[in-house]
C-alpha cells in the first residue's frame, strides 16, 4: 500500500489477527456483515486489502454468534444501526455478568446448611429447582436463591399451605410476569449506561439500585393489591 495510507490487511492477515478462519470471514462478507465493501481495496481479481478495523468487527460478530446465539441476520441489523454502540453494550453486559458470577460463586451456601437454617422440606427445594426458580450448583445456593428460600419459608410460616391451594408452582406466575419487565429493564440500563460511564462504575450503579428497586416493586405491588381489592369489592345490598 502507498506510504501514509491507512493500514490494510490481506485476507490471511485478517484471519490471523481476528482468530477467525478465512472461510468464515468470506461467509460474513457475502452476508454483508462487514458492511457494503466500499472500503475494500481490490488490486486484482484474487487479491484484496481490508481495513484493519475489520478485526474488531469480526471478533464482535463471532461473540454475538457463539456466546449469545444470535442469528446472522439479527447481527447484521444491529451492526448496521451502530456497531460502536453495540460493542459498548456488549462490553458492559460482559463486565456485569463477570462481576455477578464471581459474587455468586463466592457466596454460595450448601443445601444442608440451608435446610437447617430455614427448615424447608426437601421436596419443596427439589420442586423449586425442577421448575427453574432455584438454580443451585454442586457448591450450593447463591444469594438470590437464598432470598427466594427465605421468602418461601416465610410464606409457609404465615399459613400459605398446600392444603388450602398454595403451592410452589404459584412462583411461576410471578416469573412469567417479571420476564418482559426485566428484559425491558436490561435494554434500558444498557442503553443508558453503555459508553456513558465506565463499566466498573455501571456495575456499581446497578448494584446500588438493586435494593431500592426491590423496595419500589414491593411497595407498588402492595398498593396495586389493595386498589384491586377495592375495585373488585361487591357493594353492599
Amino acid at each position: 500500500m502507498p506510504p501514509g495510507a491507512p493500514e490494510m490487511l490481506k485476507m490471511k492477515e485478517l484471519a490471523e489477527r481476528s482468530g477467525i478462519a478465512t472461510a468464515t470471514i468470506k461467509h460474513y462478507l457475502r452476508e454483508g456483515l462487514l458492511g457494503p465493501g466500499d472500503d475494500v481495496v481490490r488490486t486484482s481479481r484474487n487479491m484484496a486489502y481490508y481495513p484493519v478495523d475489520y478485526v474488531d468487527r469480526l471478533r464482535l460478530i463471532k461473540r454475538l454468534q457463539e456466546d449469545r446465539f444470535m442469528p446472522l441476520r439479527i447481527i447484521r441489523q444491529l451492526l448496521d444501526d451502530d456497531p460502536e454502540r453495540m460493542a459498548q453494550m456488549i462490553e458492559l453486559e460482559d463486565r456485569i455478568l463477570e462481576r455477578t458470577f464471581h459474587a455468586q460463586e463466592m457466596g454460595r451456601v450448601a443445601r444442608t446448611r440451608v435446610q437447617e437454617a430455614y427448615e424447608l422440606p426437601s421436596e419443596v427445594l427439589d420442586r423449586l429447582e425442577e421448575i427453574g426458580i432455584l438454580t443451585p450448583t454442586e457448591r450450593g445456593y447463591d444469594k438470590d436463591d437464598i432470598e427466594i428460600i427465605v421468602a418461601m419459608a416465610r410464606f409457609r410460616a404465615g399459613g400459605y399451605e398446600q392444603r388450602i391451594g398454595f403451592t410452589v408452582y404459584d412462583t411461576l406466575r410471578y416469573r412469567k410476569a417479571l420476564i418482559p419487565l426485566v428484559e425491558e429493564e436490561v435494554e434500558l440500563l444498557l442503553d443508558r449506561l453503555a459508553g456513558k460511564v465506565d463499566p466498573d462504575r455501571a456495575v456499581e450503579l446497578i448494584r446500588a439500585g438493586a435494593e431500592p428497586l426491590r423496595d419500589l416493586i414491593g411497595a407498588m405491588h402492595s398498593k396495586l393489591l389493595i386498589e384491586t381489592l377495592k375495585r373488585n369489592r361487591v357493594p353492599p345490598a
